[in-house]
């Protein structure tokens, strides 16, 4: 193995993966054999104990959502586990039986997999590989888009939709964590509970409720700085309603569609609204690697603290990855779905 001061005789050759197939629906997911990753100059190989499951990843298994040139077609963008070597450049940052969780740029449902190691954070206090990797994915998103996009600032009014999924739930407690208020909406009575009890002032049940004008009602027509999105096209026009002066639209998926048909952009200029978005699979090691220092400083002293932990709501064997998947389909889950590869 080409890395700089590792045992190399401590990792074998070849290693279980989840495989996708030619896509499909989670019954293409099925256990393979393949080589182990080689770390490159700027990376740590990781031996996986745990790894998050993601709508990225039931997207990528569809074929709606191939990996960026370069990347581990394997599926899967967080793990915790242990590092087990690491290429030259990353050699000062990690050293074998480090135990860091890594935002990975695919690659996760295996038994080893490499991630640049500006992408990876230690365990914080108390954590199991479990809850390590039930972090990344979520964390970096959020951070990026909340705060950094949607410039979310304390005493400010934040509507999360999706309130119970990994983002949701993530959202609801960084922004809580930071001097927000939060209204978040989910799509029945347990699930705008669960919101509620994640730290949420209000919750919204969008399947009985009109969004709008339950955000003008809460607020006391003040309405919102904030809007994370995740539904896109259905939600587009609704979510510039719901924001008042210099408010911002931050979308970070299509749930709901990509396309928005009669659209009233009017609000846009006359409350100077602030319509944005992103995706973090992109992003360069560089910029992923300064949203990590942005954690490490500002929202790890937190989940060392004990706060903000990212509620797991199932547990799967790497063997049952399709259950995991078909799981995430039904959206019956409340915060994060996570796959255990190997125990340590």
């Amino acid at each position: 193995m080409a890395a700089a001061g590792n045992d190399a005789a401590a990792v074998p050759r070849r290693m279980s993966y989840v495989a996708h197939g030619g896509g499909g629906g989670p019954e293409v997911l099925k256990i393979a054999t393949g080589d182990v990753p080689q770390p490159g100059p700027d990376e740590v190989l990781i031996r996986v104990l745990a790894a998050g499951v993601n709508r990225p990843d039931v997207s990528q298994r569809k074929g709606e959502y191939p990996p960026p040139p370069g990347a581990s077609p394997i599926l899967g963008l967080e793990v915790a586990g242990e590092v087990v070597a690491a290429g030259p450049q990353a050699a000062g940052a990690w050293k074998p039986g480090d135990r860091v969780c890594a935002l990975t740029n695919g690659g996760g449902y295996a038994e080893y997999c490499v991630a640049p190691a500006p992408q990876c954070l230690p365990w914080p206090r108390g954590y199991d590989a479990v809850r390590a990797a039930a972090l990344c994915e979520t964390a970096f998103t959020v951070w990026a888009n909340l705060f950094g996009h949607g410039r979310l600032k304390e005493g400010e009014t934040a509507l999360v939709h999706g309130g119970t999924s990994g983002i949701g739930v993530t959202a609801i407690q960084f922004a809580k964590a930071f001097g927000a208020r939060v209204i978040a909406t989910a799509g029945s009575p347990e699930k705008c509970q669960a919101c509620l009890d994640l730290g949420a002032d209000a919750a919204i049940d969008y399947k009985k409720q009109d969004f709008v004008q339950e955000v003008k009602t809460i607020t006391e027509g003040k309405l919102a700085d904030v809007v994370l999105d995740m539904v896109g096209g259905a939600y587009f026009e609704r979510n510039l309603r719901c924001l008042r002066m210099d408010g911002r639209l931050v979308i970070i998926a299509f749930l709901g569609g990509a396309v928005a048909d009669e659209v009233d952009l009017r609000p846009i200029m006359v409350r100077r609204l602030t319509v944005t978005g992103s995706t973090m699979r992109p992003r360069t090691t560089a910029q992923k690697g300064e949203i990590a220092a942005a954690l490490r400083e500002k929202v790890w002293p937190l989940l060392d603290a004990g706060r903000c932990a990212p509620p797991v709501f199932k547990v799967f064997p790497m063997a049952e990855a399709a259950a995991a998947h078909a799981l995430m389909e039904s959206s019956k889950h409340i915060g994060k779905i996570v796959l255990r590869v190997a125990e340590g």
